[in-house]
């Protein structure tokens, strides 16, 4: 029983170095991928800043989102690029008025919930229906003075 043992232990201890020294060289190589953090760690502030910031049209990177203050006035005139975000118990919606009408840019289900129907756009309403653990909730978008809103 003596050497054999002791050899097999010395063995594996040295494929367990040779492979993590291995591992440990191949990470610069392979990149920030890995081990860091795509575009960097950004401070609370920079989240901060991010956040109150608009969201920018694909566009036109000037037009800015807004909450939506309720529905307004009907008609379809549309302005190219003219965004605005809105929200409800079940996530959230950027709709954006072009000349072919409404359309949903992107939606966000909130945590728990899910996109169960949506009408993209564009067209004369847009609208995207979220499923969780409290009900259904929709958000129906049309565009009003170039702008979209709410839909009841």
């Amino acid at each position: 029983m003596g050497r054999h043992p002791f050899l097999a232990v010395v063995g594996w201890l040295v494929t367990v170095a040779v492979a993590t020294v291995v591992g440990l060289a191949a990470i610069p190589l392979v990149g920030d991928s890995i081990t860091g953090t795509p575009g960097g760690v950004r401070s609370a502030r920079d989240v901060a800043e991010t956040l109150a910031s608009p969201v920018p049209s694909p566009a036109t990177s000037g037009a800015g989102a807004s909450p939506s203050a309720g529905p307004a006035p009907t008609g379809t005139t549309a302005a190219p690029g003219a965004t605005r975000q809105f929200s409800a118990r079940g996530g959230s919606a950027v709709a954006e008025c072009g000349p072919a009408g409404v359309r949903l840019v992107y939606w966000t289900p909130a945590q728990g919930y899910r996109a169960a129907e949506v009408e993209r756009g564009p067209g004369h309403e847009a609208k995207v229906r979220f499923v969780g653990p409290d009900g259904r909730s929709e958000l129906k978008v049309r565009c009003a003075g170039g702008h979209p809103v709410l839909d009841d």
